[in-house]
């Protein structure tokens, strides 16, 4: 018999999975005898023990019987909730693309032996404390690099640029950061620190290798838990050809730099602050602990606190949404904001807006992406990542985001962050491309077809996918380990709400050879695996994370729970509702309704067509009338001055004031229709079934293009414009009432609706809201005229009684005429009611009493 340890290993730092009880389940019976893995499996208690990594892991140990040896043994997890729930614990799927299975599988070799299974690799990979045998804590480096020869951690310099001999400084000293130079190891090495030693590391299991916790390796030791205070660091790689190629380290918490200039591996001596973090140096730092400062003039921070210190006074008695259905989001990009200082906006921009925000009773607030991006500056939007770990420095870095959290905690208001794992930073040298070989087949990160001399050009092998880059290597299970982590990194070390993904369609379902364009189905597979896997942990961990897809299929998997075998995504982005609802994009077969209206007074609209979207908003959509990609970024029928060659981009989409106008001067009656056709989008928006979210600025009826490569030349003062002197004021007040409204009312926030009404000349469409609590009747028109004598809706549905106006879109606050019926009681008898509705507007009726 043979003594077979098995350890479940969560990866992360501090308790996890406090409330089960872990169990082993195997291939094997009580006697130690193999079984088929389609046999009973034997169950053995696991016992939850301290780990290395400052978390814990679930150990169990068995014997096998000798007549097992060389038979293939699968094993597995179960946890049990203290309500007896029991949920399958291995996330992560075989390697069969067409399986949804989940175990692990080992050859038995008749000896004494372990096997892991970790569930990320948060603290398996990258710059971590490890706990001693002794109980005190070291250091390990431990990288990814399957095919390199071998591999060795060096430490990068920095110094003051004011000192013209470069002298490195020393360990806890901190710099002006306006001063701080180097950071960068070039090709030939110029830039590593002239007094530490370069570390061999050690290959280890599954193509890792890491720095050595003994003896062995006295000049790691030396540092103990010094090197974690933000030491310059990169890998260096002999490559499997034996080139030798610098690589950061893709587990970074910090990228140095926050700047744009990326010198592509030539020598640099100049300033941090130019410097762009693609492919500088990765910095150590300790995740446990938290700048005591939002921002000093100095780096690193001179005092840290403990995070729990930190975290302390997150919540107040304002109390973060709790569903998703109750949530309204706000889309927002740091670098389109500080408009009253030179230079993109940050974290610290971010949090004086928030009073903002809060006030609008948004509860949700959705940034573009924030992890380090190849492009170097918070002007961009962010959507090319290279390090999933790190957050963009140039916007404040990770401690200042850890501050902006705990602000909008404060106030009720939920982070969702959006995230990008359908390509890589196209510029990836350094990062994800060629990390540890330079054949294009074992281009590690990247999915590759074939060989490279199975095509013209070696490029061929790659997949298109319909995002801006390459598809990752999704059939490597370290890759989507990748990703994954550093998603639960997000949860657990800055208590991130939620994320937005983007394109996933991208990942399961456009994937095509780049050579001809041929669909690669095993990639389609893959990719869904990969988003399985990422819902299943995220929900292990945090069972009531917000996951948003923008997803451009109607697969019920994408939205399906995860213990239901689906991907567990809360919601998908429904984009067809604004293209039918705005309709300012090449969108030809689409209601276009504000843009219809601003072109054509008087003319028939296309309600019906834009009824059945509506209806659609209870199947667990994001609707929206305006968001990143259509505010000026797609093709549409403006004509953009500045369009700079941008390909297809002369005639663009605008800003929704502006497709309202149609692009008129917003001045006089041009400007009272344009905000009373913003007021009917957002208001049908929000009080749809789905989850609602606006970009930002179009509370205050912002009408620059927000580009993704202008962002600096079209920022707008928003509180400015809505303030009380403020042009877009009247619509603030709008946007706060009508969210509040929806906040207020359960059967507003519920998934059902029934279109009631429907009329394409009189431009009218009613729908009704409703829970087992209360009743609403929405009537709203895009009429340039209002129905002042009434409007009589039909339906059977509508309860007979006494209906009373609560909201009215052309309210004077608003900046209306005060058209409607003044919260009168309105009789509904035999179906029919009659209301006055507003032009270009709607009114919100609720149901009182019988009679």
């Amino acid at each position: 018999m043979a003594h077979v340890t098995f350890l479940y290993i969560p990866g992360v730092f501090g308790p996890a999975f406090e409330d089960v009880e872990a169990a082993l389940e195997g291939s094997w019976d009580k006697s130690g005898a193999w079984q088929e893995k389609t046999d009973s499996w034997s169950i053995a208690p696991m016992v939850r023990e301290p780990w290395e990594d400052g978390g814990v892991c679930f150990r169990a140990t068995v014997e096998l019987d000798d007549a097992a040896r060389g038979k293939d043994c699968y094993w597995g997890v179960t946890f049990r909730q203290r309500d007896g729930r029991e949920t399958w614990a291995i996330a992560t799927e075989t390697n069969d693309p067409v399986s949804h299975e989940r175990f692990r599988q080992f050859r038995f070799n008749g000896l004494d032996s372990e096997y892991r299974y970790y569930l990320t690799h948060c603290r398996r990979l990258g710059a971590n404390k490890i706990k001693r045998k002794d109980d005190s804590w070291g250091v390990r480096f431990a990288v990814w690099a399957p095919h390199a020869r071998a591999v060795d951690l060096v430490f990068g310099a920095i110094w003051n640029s004011a000192d013209a001999s470069k002298k490195p400084v020393a360990p806890n000293v901190s710099l002006p950061k306006s001063l701080i130079a180097g950071g960068y190891i070039a090709d030939d090495g110029t830039g590593t620190h002239p007094e530490l030693p370069l570390i061999s590391m050690v290959r280890v299991e599954d193509g890792i290798w890491e720095t050595e916790m003994s003896a062995s390796c006295p000049a790691l030791e030396a540092f103990s838990l010094d090197v974690l205070n933000h030491r310059p660091y990169m890998f260096r790689i002999t490559q499997e050809d034996g080139f030798i190629a610098y690589r950061t380290d893709l587990y970074s918490r910090c990228q140095i730099g926050f700047g744009a200039s990326n010198p592509h591996g030539n020598h640099y001596e100049g300033r941090v602050k130019d410097l762009s973090g693609l492919g500088s140096c990765s910095v150590t730092v300790d995740p446990e602990k938290v700048a005591k400062r939002f921002e000093e003039d100095v780096w690193p921070e001179k005092e840290f606190i403990d995070e729990a210190e930190f975290w302390k006074d997150e919540f107040t008695d304002k109390k973060l949404p709790q569903n998703s259905g109750d949530l309204i989001v706000y889309e927002l990009h740091l670098g389109a904001l500080g408009f009253d200082h030179a230079g993109p906006g940050t974290l610290k921009d971010a949090i004086a807006l928030l009073d903002h925000i809060g006030s609008m009773h948004v509860n949700a607030v959705e940034l573009l992406p924030l992890s380090e991006f190849g492009d170097g500056s918070m002007e961009n939007w962010g959507y090319s990542t290279s390090h999933y770990f790190a957050i963009e420095y140039s916007g404040g870095g990770r401690d200042q985001f850890k501050f902006f959290i705990k602000e909008c905690h404060r106030r009720g208001i939920a982070v969702i962050m959006d995230v990008v794992y359908n390509h890589y930073t196209h510029d990836g040298e350094r990062a994800e491309y060629n990390y540890d070989s330079n054949r294009p087949d074992h281009n590690g990160y990247y999915w590759y077809e074939g060989k490279p001399w199975d095509y013209s050009v070696p490029e061929g092998g790659y997949i298109d996918n319909m995002s801006t880059g390459w598809a990752p290597r999704f059939h490597e299970e370290m890759v989507r380990k990748m990703f994954i982590s550093s998603a639960v990194a997000l949860v657990r070390e800055f208590h991130i709400d939620g994320f937005r993904m983007d394109q996933t369609t991208s990942i399961h379902g456009y994937n095509v050879l780049h050579a001809d364009g041929r669909s690669v189905g095993t990639a389609n597979m893959f990719g869904a695996k990969f988003l399985r896997e990422l819902g299943r942990t995220l929900r292990m961990f945090k069972p009531g994370v917000f996951l948003m897809a923008e997803d451009h299929s109607d697969w019920d998997d994408v939205v399906k729970p995860v213990e239901e075998g689906g991907m567990g995504f809360d919601a998908r982005w429904y984009s067809a509702f604004y293209h039918n609802l705005m309709g300012d994009t090449d969108q030809g077969d689409a209601a276009k309704l504000i843009y219809r209206a601003a072109i054509s007074p008087g003319s028939s609209l296309p309600m019906d067509r834009f009824a059945a979207l509506l209806a659609e908003s209870a199947c667990q959509k994001v609707v929206y009338s305006e968001s990143h990609d259509e505010a000026g970024n797609s093709s549409g029928p403006f004509s953009d001055p500045d369009w700079s060659g941008d390909e297809g981009k002369q005639y663009t989409s605008a800003r929704g004031i502006v497709v309202a106008s149609n692009a008129a001067p917003l001045v006089g009656d041009t400007r009272k229709y344009a905000e009373a056709r913003c007021r009917f989008a957002w208001g049908i928006t929000a009080l749809s079934a789905g989850i609602p979210m606006f970009l930002f600025g179009e509370e205050a009826g912002a009408q620059k293009r927000f580009k993704y490569n202008a962002v600096l030349q079209n920022r707008e003062d928003i509180k400015g414009m809505a303030g009380d002197d403020g042009e877009g004021r009247f619509l603030y007040r709008f946007y706060s009432d009508v969210n509040a409204l929806r906040s207020a009312h359960t059967g507003l926030r519920s998934r059902l609706i029934e279109i009631v009404h429907v009329h394409n000349e009189n431009r009218v469409i009613a729908f009704r809201r409703w829970d087992e609590h209360e009743a609403f009747l929405i009537i709203a028109s895009l009429a340039d005229h209002p129905y002042g004598e009434g409007y009589v809706v039909h339906g059977d549905c509508l309860k007979s009684g006494l209906w009373q106006e609560i909201f009215n879109s052309d309210d004077a606050r608003y900046g209306g005429s005060g058209i409607g019926n003044a919260g009168t009681m309105l009789r509904c008898a035999n179906g029919d009611i009659n209301a006055v509705i507003p032009f270009a507007g709607f009114v919100v009726l609720q149901w009182r009493q019988e009679g």
